[in-house]
């Protein structure tokens, strides 16, 4: 298996376009995969700068329903006419960061032309891809371990309501004995994404991709403390490598690596690892 970042918010090498946003690449058991597309079109060019041919994707994933993972959804169909996307339902829905005192801003999808929702594949609580793929949500035990912001809320006929996530799932893919999660934000919470996946495998996969969405935790706070504490204790049970970035932060990344080490690791514009 091989998986390399596409795009992400950062970018240390040379040629690579960066932009608050994540889009990866799997290639397992014969499969090629888009996991998310950015903000818009910039992870085409890193694609073709990094060797990837993205005419050849046959699966495409959306995370769940936010700009910053599916605005350039229809730039990708402009160069791949074949790959099914697998999005959750409520992707389509109607997001936004509600702040007190200012006016709601929306941060789901961009409005897609018709002629793409034929090439749209809404998926359950859990989808069997093939070829040892599959895609899970609905995955929260612990609200105290998830460190989603309250502005995150959702647009319905009766007003704005907290962002529930039932529009996120996330990605196992499995091929001669090793496990891949790829985690798009984690917004229910990294550990409890990570339980998820142990559910379904019965261990911990090797290597996770993801954001682990603790970048609005403000430092020296009791609760954020806490929450990054508890992070660490978990994430450090075994011995799965972790590469993360995006919505993580970078505080948050320097206090998990004092507990992982080199077992965490920067998961910017380029970034690869192959098992």
């Amino acid at each position: 298996m091989k998986i390399i970042t596409l795009l992400e918010n950062t970018s240390s090498r040379p040629g690579l376009a960066a932009a608050r946003g994540l889009s990866l690449y799997l290639e397992a058991a014969g499969r090629r995969v888009l996991f998310d597309m950015g903000p818009d079109a910039s992870f085409l060019e890193n694609a073709r700068a990094l060797g990837v041919d993205l005419s050849a994707v046959d699966t495409a994933v959306l995370s769940h329903g936010h700009s910053d993972h599916g605005g350039g959804l229809a730039a990708f169909c402009a160069v791949n006419a074949r790959a099914k996307i697998y999005l959750r339902r409520e992707a389509l829905g109607a997001y936004y960061a509600v702040l007190p005192g200012q006016e709601p801003s929306y941060i789901g999808l961009p409005p897609e032309p018709d002629a793409l929702k034929g090439r749209f594949v809404f998926t359950g609580a859990r989808e069997a891809l093939g070829d040892g793929l599959t895609l899970f949500s609905g995955v929260e035990d612990d609200p105290a371990l998830r460190a989603a912001a309250p502005k995150l809320q959702e647009r319905t006929g009766e007003g704005f309501r907290p962002d529930g996530f039932a529009h996120e799932q996330h990605l196992l893919a499995e091929e001669d004995g090793k496990a891949v999660l790829l985690a798009g934000c984690g917004h229910l919470g990294i550990v409890n994404t990570l339980r998820a996946a142990e559910r379904r495998l019965g261990r911990r996969p090797d290597v996770v991709f993801g954001g682990f969405h603790l970048f609005e935790l403000k430092p020296g706070a009791p609760e954020a403390e806490a929450l990054l504490r508890a992070t660490a204790e978990e994430l450090h049970r075994g011995n799965t490598i972790y590469y993360t970035g995006h919505c993580t932060g970078d505080w948050a990344y320097e206090r998990l690596r004092e507990t992982l080490g080199d077992r965490l690791r920067p998961m910017d514009c380029g970034a690869s690892a192959e098992l």
